[in-house]
């Protein structure tokens, strides 16, 4: 015959003919040009390049331009030698005064941001598990300061924490002290007004940061025989340490960058790295130090971050079950 048959499930031989209209697999059509899907890549680009852009112009040139001041050299009068050198580091480095500057900027990032989980965290816990029609409401007010400057509130701060302020005069209205607290002018004036300022950010990054505490999770517990203080403990706690390791970073970050609080209620006593720059590049004029103090101040932003985000996944291994170290 001049066929041949084949049964179902044999190979078909190269040769057989095909029903017309049928091409090999891989064979693209002889007539006009193969179908494009949408290049989603592409368009991402499009749609990131504007705020690229805006980030090239407004962060990062500056931050170049600032390494670039670094390197260079102060000379008498505020002029500057055109160089690429790291004597102004050295000097920098090796001075006494700035590594206590640091110290203290440091410092009183610590104890803003300590104080500021504490008074902050039993306010963000509520308004994430209250259920009141009044919710709303008290979200307002918790946030209801940042619609005030801080250079306002900073001055309300000087007029409450000074000798003649409303809680010396109270507590020698009272009899409670003889002579006025030193509350301004120090250390710890700078700590309680940056604690009120900063926690409205604290509460907000709380709240968006709790979103795996489930009220059933906690009757949950209870039903088992836990009391408050261990359902707080083994439950509340470990699922809020997200949201409270963000709120951290942001008032890390937010009290290492202060200038205005650090510089009215501290008086000109307390020394930070933001006083520290204005100083040297305004009063002094001396633009290469001011430089390196701002290269020191990203460093230990980055710094930070790094020790943020290595917790952040150790949370995760933690909640997912996993181990051995993080990629």
């Amino acid at each position: 015959m001049s066929g041949s048959v084949t049964a179902p499930g044999d190979a078909v031989p190269v040769d057989a003919p095909r029903p017309s209209g049928e091409r090999p697999s891989g064979e693209r059509p002889t007539g006009g040009r193969p179908a494009r899907g949408p290049r989603p890549g592409r368009t991402a680009l499009l749609l990131l390049a504007p705020g690229a852009l805006a980030l090239l112009f407004t962060y990062a040139m500056p931050l170049v331009w600032v390494v670039r001041m670094a390197l260079n050299e102060p000379l008498d009068g505020g002029a500057i030698r055109q160089t690429v050198s790291f004597g102004t580091f050295a000097e920098v480095l090796g001075d006494g005064h700035y590594w206590k500057v640091i110290g203290q900027t440091l410092q009183l990032g610590l104890l803003v941001t300590v104080f500021t989980l504490i008074l902050a965290y039993p306010l963000a816990l509520f308004l994430a598990r209250t259920t009141s029609r009044w919710r709303s409401l008290l979200m307002a007010l918790a946030v209801a300061p940042l619609l005030i400057s801080a250079v306002a509130r900073t001055f309300g701060w000087m007029a409450i924490l000074g000798n003649q302020g409303l809680v010396n005069k109270t507590l020698q209205g009272l009899a409670l002290i003889d002579g006025p607290l030193p509350l301004a002018n120090n250390m710890t004036g700078v700590v309680i007004a940056s604690v009120e300022i900063y926690m409205p950010f604290a509460i907000l990054a709380m709240i968006s940061g709790f979103g795996r505490l489930e009220p059933e999770l906690e009757r949950a517990a209870a039903s088992l025989g836990a009391n408050r203080l261990a359902v707080l403990r083994r439950v509340v706690l470990p699922l809020t340490l997200p949201g409270v390791l963000t709120a951290a970073l942001l008032v890390f970050v937010l009290s290492l960058s202060g200038y205005v609080t650090p510089r009215l209620i501290g008086g000109g006593r307390v020394f930070v790295l933001a006083t520290e720059i204005y100083d040297e590049a305004i009063t002094s004029l001396n633009w290469p130090v001011a430089a390196v103090l701002s290269v020191l101040l990203l460093v230990l932003f980055g710094v930070v971050i790094v020790l943020y985000q290595r917790a952040q996944r150790a949370l995760e291994r933690r909640f997912t079950g996993e181990k051995g170290a993080s990629r």
